[in-house]
């Protein structure tokens, strides 16, 4: 077994983003460019009203409005000392103007305007000057730095209606055993349905792109089949038949089809026997087949590894310090990763593992938002004192 920070460096070590491509920015949420972004314009881009009033020049007034200024228009006059426009928000403020006096502190009559008693308006109020928020030139997203939805709308407001990033990666998934049959389906005496393969698939749904291989038997033509059918993804990823059992096929029939396995075997708890390596361009990631096991192994090696591919600079997975809620007793010799619940007490994120850490209990899986990280040989700890956990929805 090797430990788990090597497994993933040698993890990370076999995968490489593709070239980036430019795509329209709602499809590129979730990835990450290989370069910085520039503004290609500022934003405001001109001094624009905050609020529906009158713009004008600052001072004891009255002024006389002799025009009026919308939203999407060009001033088309400028203003001389007494003189005001009316203006809408977002609308650009004319020349001459160096405030907005806003309407509900606005008394007009005909052409002549006044500031209600005790509102007299002063330079710069409800203006946004130009270049607020960022400047042409501005740097709006970093290189590495993973596309949010607000991120998004900043490369829009930058001027940019596409932006250069990997390629979306392709997960070509399969589950193995001749015991599983797709869920719903009827069962008859030794069978199980196939939890991991449609759990696995909305966990990559926003990252990836999912060709599901369906359930390949314990055979070496089953598999041979499959392993094919994951021609030209960015990943296979293999769950169950990774053991040392008769009927665990999965490493050798990946090396018959000229797959060179990297490592087999973790020193984490659960999911010991991961495997990782490449056939041709693509990488492969042997998951266990216990659902719990499948789905942390996912959590601490599939979902980095795709946000790799993604283009992340920092792919995870990310631990968070958070105080514990019970007493934990001192680990043994491999790293494990206990299913947790995070809440709240005062000004502090608490965590608490669950009593029952049996691989094989959906419904704990289920009910946990968080894994904590216990290292090897860790000695016991106490209620409240700090343990690194995984945030399972980050």
């Amino acid at each position: 077994m090797i430990p788990f920070a090597e497994a993933r460096a040698r993890l990370f070590a076999l995968g490489t983003p593709r070239a980036p491509v430019p795509v329209p920015l709602a499809e590129a949420v979730g990835r990450a460019p290989a370069t910085d972004v520039l503004a290609a314009r500022a934003q405001p881009p001109f001094a624009a009203s905050q609020m529906d009033g009158y713009a004008l020049r600052a001072g004891a007034g009255p002024w006389r409005v002799i025009g009026e200024v919308a939203a999407g228009e060009a001033p088309g006059l400028a203003l001389e000392p007494g003189q005001a426009a009316r203006i809408f928000t977002g609308a650009p403020v004319p020349d001459g103007a160096d405030c907005v006096l806003i309407q509900e502190d606005a008394q007009r009559d005909g052409a002549e305007l006044r500031a209600a008693a005790g509102t007299a308006p002063k330079p710069g109020q409800n203006i946004r000057p130009a270049c607020m928020d960022f400047a042409a030139g501005a740097v709006v997203a970093r290189a590495g730095e993973p596309l949010s939805p607000a991120r998004i709308g900043l490369l829009a407001a930058a001027g940019h209606g596409t932006v250069a990033v990997p390629p979306r990666p392709v997960v070509a998934l399969v589950t193995t055993g001749n015991e599983l049959q797709p869920p719903g389906a009827p069962l008859a005496a030794g069978q199980i349905h196939d939890i991991c393969r449609p759990m696995l698939t909305a966990l990559l749904a926003a990252m990836a792109d999912v060709r599901d291989l369906g359930i390949a038997r314990d055979t070496p033509e089953a598999l041979a089949q499959a392993i094919a059918a994951a021609r030209g993804a960015d990943v296979l990823v293999t769950v169950g038949g990774a053991s040392v059992g008769d009927h665990d096929l999965v490493a050798p029939a990946l090396r018959q089809a000229g797959a060179e396995i990297d490592f087999w075997k973790v020193a984490i708890r659960p999911g010991k026997p991961t495997l990782a390596g490449r056939l041709g361009a693509t990488v492969v990631l042997g998951l266990p087949g216990n659902p719990a096991s499948a789905f942390v192994t996912a959590q601490l090696f599939l979902r980095p590894l795709v946000r790799l591919l993604s283009g992340w600079a920092e792919p995870g997975p990310h631990v968070r310090p958070a105080r514990l809620g019970a007493t934990l007793p001192a680990n043994g010799p491999r790293r494990d990763h206990l299913r947790a619940r995070y809440s709240q007490a005062e000004a502090e994120l608490m965590v608490i593992a669950d009593a029952r850490q049996d691989s094989s209990l959906l419904s704990v899986l289920a009910a946990a938002d968080a894994l904590i990280v216990r290292e090897p040989h860790a000695p016991p700890v106490a209620v409240g004192d700090l343990v690194e956990t995984l945030d399972l929805h980050g």
